[in-house]
């Protein structure tokens, strides 16, 4: 298991543009985020070191699960009839079933050591209010998450498991905020979005001096942490003398996949490009890197954090209500929208219909029901395997499945019935909403 979390931005060919205070335009400092995160986050956020040790404590925590299995995919393979070789960094394994942990067990250990009492978050598909809520279990913390209601409604069972955990979770429009009470105003019936619950999530954090907030994706902190991910694919690799041709990550706020691919660009990076091509699959009804604008804008539907330059559809864009509720975010990363601005990544964009058949292809052959985000990245794989079919070619292909399915079988059960509905970018309705949305992008002051 690594000791030390790797940081892409010290070796990045040029830097990313920064966060921008939304009253002055300039630059946040670490006072800006002091209100939201305890120290240690604040400096792993604006670091440029390229490694950053572990904490013993964490590396405690972490031995639970980690090191996470590699496993080659020999009867998926055998299905497609491909000579590509296609391995999965299964992290499913972890107490919440997904990689979140990852993340989570650093952020409530550094927010207990700075003193913190509780933790505020926000969740999608269930995943990372789920393991927040571990985490905070684990250092003593009281966790309150606010659940997108798309999510709550359609998978009670990650509510319950946020609760077993010792988590208070809410259905995100609520009433408890007034960014959740104004939503419900203008539309009752909203399902809700991430960007919403982080409102809700934020709202209160800021307003007790004892509670901090704490996100599951998007922050370089965030994906700094999940570098362990790529850090131990790339040890295990190299016991069994593979190179890697493509890496193929589900993409929403970008956790998972900067936490799979990051290690492998900074052996790219460091061979003057020669390396792995690096695919980020994203939701075709949510499509921020592939049909988004790359701008300044808010990560929250309310307006309350700092203005980050990311591939956006507009913060108070609604994503289609998908089963994949962790991909439903309205903005990519920002060390990952620069990455693809500067050409070092690439994105596609998949349907449910062709991500479902893929999962059921994976879940029939190699005897693991993925969860709905990480089916992405296996319909992507597919396609990669099958295109080898006819070239002859003997590609290595390195996928991350972050996560089980084990909690959301009711869309498993769509999808086999035949209710799925596909929302792709050729919708009208669906340009309409992004535009009008990217209409109301922020103005940058000064």
């Amino acid at each position: 298991m690594p000791t030390r979390w790797y940081n892409l931005l010290a070796d990045l060919p040029t830097a990313p543009p920064p966060p921008l205070h939304p009253g002055t335009g300039q630059p946040v400092g670490p006072e800006d985020l002091a209100p939201l995160f305890p120290a240690d986050l604040v400096a792993q956020e604006v670091s440029t070191e390229r490694y950053v040790d572990i904490p013993a404590e964490v590396q405690d925590v972490y031995r639970l699960w980690r090191p996470s299995p590699l496993y080659r995919a020999h009867r998926l393979e055998k299905a497609l009839g491909t000579p590509a070789r296609i391995y999965y960094k299964y992290e499913g394994v972890s107490p919440a079933g997904s990689h979140k942990p990852n993340t989570a067990v650093p952020q409530a250990y550094y927010n207990a050591r700075a003193g913190v009492r509780r933790l505020t978050t926000e969740t999608g598909a269930g995943q990372w209010g789920t393991a927040l809520a571990f985490a905070c279990a684990q250092f003593g913390l009281e966790c309150e998450v606010w659940q997108v209601r798309a999510s709550y409604d359609a998978k009670p069972y990650r509510r319950i498991m946020i609760e077993t955990f010792g988590g208070q979770v809410h259905p995100s429009p609520s009433d408890l905020t007034e960014a959740g009470r104004a939503m419900l105003a203008s539309d009752p019936d909203s399902p809700g979005s991430l960007g919403l619950a982080i409102s809700e999530a934020v709202e209160v954090a800021a307003q007790d001096p004892t509670t901090c907030y704490a996100l599951g994706s998007v922050l370089n902190h965030v994906l700094l942490h999940q570098t362990v991910i790529g850090e131990e694919a790339l040890l295990q690799l190299a016991k069994i003398d593979e190179t890697v041709n493509v890496i193929v990550g589900c993409t929403g706020g970008g956790s998972n996949f900067g936490g799979l691919t990051f290690p492998f660009l900074r052996e790219k990076l460091a061979a003057g490009g020669a390396g792995p091509v690096v695919r980020a699959v994203e939701p075709a009804s949510c499509p921020s890197l592939t049909q988004g604008t790359y701008a300044y804008d808010f990560g929250d539907v309310a307006g309350m954090t700092p203005l980050l330059k990311m591939h956006t559809l507009g913060h108070d864009f609604i994503p289609d209500p998908i089963h994949a509720g962790g991909l439903r975010y309205h903005g990519m990363s920002p060390l990952i929208s620069h990455l693809y601005a500067e050409g070092l990544i690439e994105a596609r964009a998949k349907t449910q219909q062709d991500c479902f058949a893929a999962g059921v292809l994976f879940a029939r052959t190699e005897g693991i029901v993925p969860a709905p985000e990480p089916t992405h990245a296996l319909a992507a794989a597919v396609d990669e395997a099958l295109a080898c079919v006819d070239t002859g070619q003997e590609k290595v292909i390195l996928t991350a499945l972050c996560g089980h399915g084990h909690l959301d079988l009711p869309a498993y059960d769509a999808y086999l019935r035949g209710s799925l509905v596909d929302h792709t970018w050729e919708d009208t309705e669906l340009q309409q909403s992004v535009a009008a949305a990217l209409s109301r992008l922020p103005a940058i002051p000064g």
